[in-house]
């Protein structure tokens, strides 16, 4: 057995070695239990801690507009940075698993804290039919899969759906993104999020206005109590 598992690490190093699994961020080769990011990129990565802050200011996005219970991002999103590389890689180069590796390292962070002791359901914000078939991953499905299996919390994914394909939110301002997400999304069955504590799952939080039209499709259909998490804040 002993022997066998040798071989094995003997494999996997010398298969490094002709394909060297490099830090998505400085290029590096990472060693051994090192996922994507290398730990001194990890360490450099702008953590915003708001899970420990409740009124903090990405909850305040929400007052007026959702019935938000708490929301929290994992790091600071800005131009030209490390998060900027990493979060391209993964919607747009076909990495996936960078996803489910973001989503290990972000459970890892609020594992012990209040923010996910009540939560029953991760909820991947989904895309539509359309643009799934093109990219052919959802990557917040990807980062609640990786969060999931920190948190042992189950994913409800298919529930929740986007009805409308809408245009690309990047170019518009705050106010056509609220108008651009008006009623694009519904649930297929309001009982499954009855009396359930939802936690909805994104990428990247800037208005807020995708995350809110989720809101609104399962408050419309259940009186489910629903928390926001995504992997940076713009």
């Amino acid at each position: 057995m002993g022997k066998s598992l040798n071989i094995k690490d003997w494999l996997n190093d010398f298969i490094s070695i002709i394909y060297p699994n490099c830090c998505i961020c400085c290029g590096k080769n990472l060693i051994k239990g090192e996922e994507s990011i290398c730990m001194g990129c990890l360490l450099q990565l702008p953590k915003t801690h708001f899970h420990l802050l409740p009124d903090n200011i990405l909850e305040k996005k929400f007052w007026g507009k959702a019935d938000i219970e708490r929301v929290s991002s994992f790091l600071y999103y800005s131009k030209k940075s490390a998060i900027q590389t990493i979060l391209e890689k993964l919607k747009y180069s076909g990495q996936k698993e960078i996803g489910v590796v973001l989503g290990k390292y972000a459970a890892s962070d609020i594992l012990d804290s209040d923010f996910v002791k009540s939560v029953d359901f991760i909820v991947p914000v989904p895309l539509h039919k359309k643009k799934l078939a093109k990219r052919g991953y959802n990557q917040s499905l990807c980062i609640a899969q990786g969060m999931s299996e920190i948190l042992h919390i189950p994913i409800s994914d298919g529930n929740l759906f986007r009805a409308i394909e809408n245009p690309t939110q990047t170019k518009k301002s705050t106010y056509e993104r609220w108008e651009n997400t008006k009623g694009i999304f519904d649930v297929n069955d309001g009982s499954i999020f009855d009396n359930k504590h939802l936690m909805l799952v994104d990428d990247v939080l800037t208005t807020g206005s995708t995350l809110i039209a989720c809101a609104d499709a399962i408050k419309a259909k259940s009186n489910a109590k629903i928390s926001v998490f995504t992997i940076a804040c713009a």
